[in-house]
């Protein structure tokens, strides 16, 4: 059923002129620049630098549990391994499940969200989102690989939120803090 959703939005949602914009996006998150900078950029300004901590933290646990567990103990191969398509992207030689994009896009995204309470959280939320598309669009995950990953994500963040907070009244912390 994963791989007859994936090809349903391949014949029916995949545009050419759209290519362009989805590899942008996935690219955009995928090689880490701009999560580094935007964590750095919040944990720089003294009022969002609780934000970047957590945000920080999440994407740690994050790569813990997708990039350096889950995906070799689940070792399941890309939806283009077992459907031939003209691969918009280069070949991936790691494995699918669960989508590192979407974790680590949803475990920054809503670590802010959480922490934050201003508009920008929902432009994060939709860039998110579209990052996740972006994944079947571009035929390298299976939609439940992108299902994992946000809900992946999410609890990454929930944690790191529960554990900054718990030590936020720690005389280290509020030094880290000030």
């Amino acid at each position: 059923m994963d791989l007859n959703i994936l090809i349903w939005i391949h014949q029916h949602l995949v545009f050419e002129q759209l290519n362009g914009f989805f590899i942008f996006i996935t690219n955009l998150w995928g090689d880490g620049i701009l999560t580094v900078l935007l964590t750095l950029f919040l944990l720089i300004k003294k009022e969002t630098r609780l934000t970047g901590l957590v945000i920080a933290v999440s994407l740690l646990f994050n790569l813990l549990v997708v990039n350096l567990t889950l995906k070799p103990l689940v070792a399941r191969p890309r939806p283009y391994t077992l459907y031939e398509i003209d691969m918009l992207l280069p070949v991936q030689t790691d494995f699918s499940f669960p989508s590192g994009h979407s974790s680590s896009v949803f475990a920054f995204v809503w670590a802010y969200f959480i922490t934050r309470k201003d508009r920008m959280r929902w432009i994060f939320v939709t860039f998110a989102l579209l990052v996740c598309f972006s994944r079947l669009y571009l035929f390298v995950h299976y939609p439940t690989d992108v299902l994992a990953g946000i809900i992946i994500g999410i609890l990454c963040a929930y944690f790191s939120r529960w554990l900054v907070f718990r030590f936020t009244n720690t005389a280290w912390m509020h030094k880290l803090l000030e």
